[in-house]
Order: structure tokens, then C-alpha cells, then sequence
């Protein structure tokens, strides 16, 4: 009877803790060139164990509750996620509304040099993050969707030190493709074969990666459009597609993986 009781114990302990863990969504605000932003630091707190870190830029509507729910399922027990605020706090685009959407990212696909500030100071706060939040410093990436895709794109451009950055459905251009002589990181973009927006960049894209010294590959996942990972997109041109969605995250994950061990 003494080892069913604690037996017992053992379990109502393990439940206890299961119970406790919870996905911490925890503000992170800094302010550049007068302009303050407010993103959203994305973990399980189940485990103190260092694991990578992951900058994220959502869609072009910005942070919001639908990109913290894709941040969480991302980070699951396997990441710490810098969910990004691109914009500022006070652009916040409404879900659906394309037109506000538009004009928020406008100013920054006008001046790229802009784009590549903002998101290597997302960088720099996710580091500085390390000393309150499980973040290994030694693994970095940064991942990002549709706008978001283009924003680690020029990050990587930047010649950022990321082991990884990967594109989903993300815009392929450059404003100088002289840059890709400058990255680092291993470089994962994949698009839909049927996505209008930005397959027509393909060539181009892919012409810069070959001048580029890392290590890259661009995936074409077939009948898929824009917006495939996007959940409740279900428009002609932007569709979300449950399956492309699951391959490319398994992408993502042995891309990571590969990149933050070192191995081909």
C-alpha cells in the first residue's frame, strides 16, 4: 500500500506541474527613431532549458491574436519566439482590411534600408532577452510569413548573424542583390507554384541566392497560392491549404535543425 501511495504522489506531481506550464506571451517594447514598438515574447515556461530563439514576423497585419496563436503553436517546447511589431504600436492593422494593411507596409517595401533597421533591432531585443527568457544565444533564426517572409529575407541580406532564416509565401524582390554577398545564414524560402503575388520573382531570386556564399534552397510547393500556412484564408489568390501548411513547417523544423547543428 506504501508504494501505490506514492506512486500516487509521483503522478499528482507530475499533474501538478503540467497543470502549472502554460505558453508565457510577455511584452517587449523599444523605441527607434522615435517610433516605440510593442511585440510579444512567446514561450513554455514548462522547462528552464535553453532552446533556440526565433525573431517571427507575422503577415502583413501585423501582431495580433491570430499571429500570437500561430507564434504558440510554433514555439510549442521547442523555441522562444519574438513575435515582431514591423510597424509600431500605433499601426495596427485590422484583420481583413487589405487597404490598411497596404498602407502599413508601404513605407517600409519603399526603403528597404529601413526594413533591414527594423528587423535587426527585433534581433538585438530578442538577445536581449536571454538573461529573463530560456533563449540559447548560441541558436538564432528568424522566420516569417508573406510581408514577414520578406522582412527575414532582408535580414539575412543584412548579413545578420542567424544560423537560419525561413520564408513562408513570402515576397521574393531586393532593392540590391549585391547584398546576398553578405549572408550568413542558411537561407529556406518556399512558395506556392501558384502564387501570383510573388512566383513571378522566382528567377530573379533565385539568380541573387547563387551570388550568395550560404547555403540556401528555395522550395515551389505545387497547386498551392499565396497565404498557404494562413489559417481562415480562403480567398481565390490567398488560400489557406492545411497540407502545404504541414509540409512546410516540417521544412522548417529540419531546416532549423540542420542549421543550429551544424550539419548539411
Amino acid at each position: 500500500m506504501r508504494f501505490v501511495r506514492l506512486g500516487c504522489f509521483a503522478l499528482l506531481a507530475v499533474f501538478s506541474v503540467a497543470v502549472q506550464a502554460k505558453m508565457v506571451h510577455r511584452t517587449v517594447e523599444w523605441t527607434q527613431d522615435g517610433t516605440r514598438f510593442k511585440s510579444v515574447l512567446v514561450y513554455d515556461d514548462a522547462s528552464s532549458a535553453k532552446r533556440p530563439g526565433l525573431v517571427m514576423v507575422p503577415n502583413w497585419y501585423g501582431v495580433n491574436d491570430a499571429a500570437v496563436q500561430k507564434a504558440d503553436m510554433i514555439a510549442g517546447k521547442d523555441y522562444v519566439i519574438l513575435l515582431t511589431d514591423m510597424y509600431g504600436e500605433n499601426v495596427r492593422p485590422q484583420p481583413g482590411n487589405a487597404d490598411q494593411a497596404k498602407a502599413a507596409t508601404k513605407p517600409l517595401y519603399a526603403d528597404r534600408t529601413l526594413m533591414r533597421k527594423r528587423i535587426n533591432e527585433a534581433l538585438a531585443q530578442l538577445k536581449a532577452q536571454a538573461g529573463t527568457a530560456p533563449v540559447d544565444l548560441a541558436r538564432l533564426a528568424a522566420i516569417g510569413f508573406c510581408f514577414g517572409g520578406t522582412a527575414v529575407l532582408d535580414l539575412a541580406r543584412s548579413g545578420a548573424d542567424v544560423a537560419a532564416v525561413v520564408s513562408f509565401h513570402g515576397g521574393l524582390t531586393t532593392d540590391d542583390p549585391a547584398l546576398a554577398k553578405n549572408i550568413k545564414a542558411r537561407v529556406l524560402a518556399m512558395n506556392g507554384a501558384d502564387d501570383k503575388g510573388t512566383m513571378p520573382d522566382a528567377d530573379k531570386f533565385m539568380d541573387e541566392m547563387r551570388g550568395s556564399p550560404a547555403e540556401w534552397q528555395f522550395v515551389v510547393i505545387g497547386h498551392a497560392v499565396h497565404c498557404f500556412t494562413e489559417v481562415g484564408e480562403n480567398a481565390p489568390g490567398c488560400k489557406y491549404d492545411a497540407g502545404a501548411a504541414a509540409r512546410s513547417y516540417r521544412l522548417m523544423h529540419d531546416w532549423l535543425g540542420a542549421a543550429f547543428s551544424g550539419t548539411p
